[in-house]
Order: C-alpha cells, then structure tokens, then sequence
C-alpha cells in the first residue's frame, strides 16, 4: 500500500509539471513542417516499417490496444521495445516515434492507455490522467509485454520500455513491476527514491530530464540517481541545463529545445543499442 501511495503522489506531481510546462497540444505537425532533427530524420532517411493502424492484445484489465510497427522484411527474432505515450494520449507524434524505432529494428508496440481517447487540449489531457486508473494502465503495460514476448519475430529477452511525461512515470512504473525488461528509458517522468521500489529494478535506466522542470526539479532527479546507484543500479540520468519539461517534443512549442531534444534522442537510441542489440555492450 505505501509503495502505491508513493507511486499516485509522484504521478500526480508530475501531471501536474505536464500541466505547467506543456502548453500546447501534441497533435503531429503538416508532413511539410516535421522538424529534422535526430528525432524526426527526412522520410527519405530512414527505411519505411510495417505499420498495423491498431491491434488488441488481453490485459488483467480486459482487452488493451496498440500501435505496433515493425521492421523491414527481416528473418530471426529482433528485440522489441514499448512505447508509452505522454498525457495527450496516443497521437501521430507517439506513433510517430514507434515508427523510428521500427526503421532502426525494433519491433515496436505503442500501447493506448486511454483506450481510443486521444486530448487535444489541456483540459482534456488533465481530465484523461486524473482519471486514468494506475492499476488498469500498469496492467495493460504488463500485457503489452506479455504479447511481444509471444511474438515470432521478437526475442523475449530482448525487450525495452520508453516512455516520456505521464509515460515517463509509467516507464518506471513497469521497470519496477517487470523484471525481465531488458532497458529503461525515463523522459521526464515521475521519480521514486523508496529503497524497496528501487530493490525491485532488474534493468538498466537512461533518463532525460529539464533542469527548469519545474515539477520534476533537478533535486528529485539526483536523489533518484543517489538511490539507484546506493542499491548498485546501472543508471545514466542527464539534466540538461536550458531544458524545461516535455522539451523532446516538437509540438511543445513553448518548451522545444531542438538541440536538446536531439542529444537526448541519440542517448536514447545509443542506449537501445547497447542494451538490446546482439554486442551492445552494456550487461543487464
């Protein structure tokens, strides 16, 4: 019960960051005005992947839903990784990033927390979140694990979780609940520092955060830090110094920082690689 206590009030703080900081919708730009950034490379510079609009897959919870993308035409099982959606809910700029992941090759599932609700104002990105209920998403996350690992086409042991803002936070919550993830990657999400939560991480964590976050303050982040590597956890956590929250994504236009965001999105796919991919290097 205190480690869910934990877990609702850190969720909620940051909701609100997202409220505070994210001032516009997250609704994908015109195809002309994509932003070319390590992000969103040129149509023309990544191979295209095999996009399914929408698939169902059980969940504890009933049947939960998802964007899955997959790599060009390829034998053998690839790694996998899921992608969890901001508290706008699941739009074009998370499908999206699924999507890159797939060119790269990763089979990538984009789980739909709302269930077919997608905000596109605050109002109704704040009344989503709140009303979400964490069991339900925790559960459907769960099971989106449990459906790739049953893929032909995915290694089971090769599975990796993203997640940024709401997504963030569930993106931690799942690497405490799973301990046969393979990576972590933590964008601006709602932290912890409760050393039994922290016991319960089996994987390795990256994490991008804003120092002018003003709901995830750089205080929070280096106490995560501090309690990770106290309990011997990999972890490699970055605060960017002119960044606020949500600064990854381009819709953000009072928070974008295009020089962050790609530095940011090459760790991310550094890390995927030396995590997920045969001789990346870095051990779970």
């Amino acid at each position: 019960m205190r480690r869910s206590s934990l877990f609702t009030l850190a969720l909620f703080l940051t909701l609100v960051s997202c409220n505070r900081n994210n001032t516009a919708p997250a609704a994908a730009p015109p195809p002309s005005a994509t932003a070319t950034t390590a992000s969103s490379p040129p149509p023309a510079a990544a191979p295209a992947s095999a996009a399914i609009p929408r698939i169902s897959y059980p969940s504890l919870a009933g049947n939960a839903s998802a964007y899955l993308a997959t790599p060009p035409a390829a034998s053998g099982r690839k790694p996998a990784i899921i992608v969890i959606h901001e508290w706008w809910g699941l739009n074009d700029w998370v499908k999206q990033q699924a999507d890159r992941f797939a060119s790269q090759g990763y089979v990538a599932l984009a789980v739909d927390l709302y269930r077919g609700q997608v905000a596109n104002d605050q109002e109704t990105a704040h009344e989503l979140s709140r009303a979400l209920p964490e069991d339900r998403a925790l559960a459907d996350l769960k099971g989106a694990f449990e459906y790739l690992a049953k893929r032909d086409d995915v290694d089971p042991a090769r599975i990796g979780v993203i997640g940024w803002c709401m997504g963030g936070g569930y993106s931690l919550g799942l690497t405490t609940n799973e301990p046969r993830l393979a990576a972590s990657v933590i964008n601006y999400g709602r932290l912890v520092t409760d050393p039994a939560t922290i016991a319960k991480i089996k994987t390795p964590i990256l994490g991008n955060f804003g120092a002018l976050d003003k709901g995830i303050p750089p205080a929070d982040v280096q106490a995560f830090d501090k309690a990770l590597h106290a309990a011997g956890k990999t972890a490699d956590l970055k605060i960017y110094p002119d960044a606020g929250h949500a600064f990854i994504n381009p819709n953000n236009k009072a928070g974008y920082v295009a020089a962050d965001a790609a530095d940011a999105n090459a760790r991310i796919d550094r890390f995927f690689m030396q995590t997920l991919k045969p001789g990346g290097g870095l051990a779970k």
